[in-house]
């Protein structure tokens, strides 16, 4: 069972994944591809990640993105 620090991270996650919803609306709003929304996305993801972790860490993380997209970490799939 989780912690209460746990269940706090995962709210923190939920929100912050709304606010990037929200911008990547704004911006599609505004014309710009979402791909490019993305790529940029990203880049100030591992920018926010290096700085916080280090680029080791960080490079280690990004070693396992390719399993972890194969195996549809990130794919949203709808339900029937």
């Amino acid at each position: 069972m989780g912690t209460a620090s746990d269940a706090h991270f995962a709210e923190q996650r939920r929100a912050a994944y709304g606010y990037i919803n929200e911008a990547f609306a704004e911006g599609r709003h505004d014309g710009i591809d979402g791909d490019c929304l993305a790529h940029a996305a990203l880049f100030a993801a591992f920018v926010e990640l290096v700085a916080t972790y280090g680029e080791d860490a960080v490079s280690k993380f990004a070693e396992r993105l390719p399993e972890r997209i194969r195996s549809g970490e990130y794919s949203v799939r709808l339900k029937n």
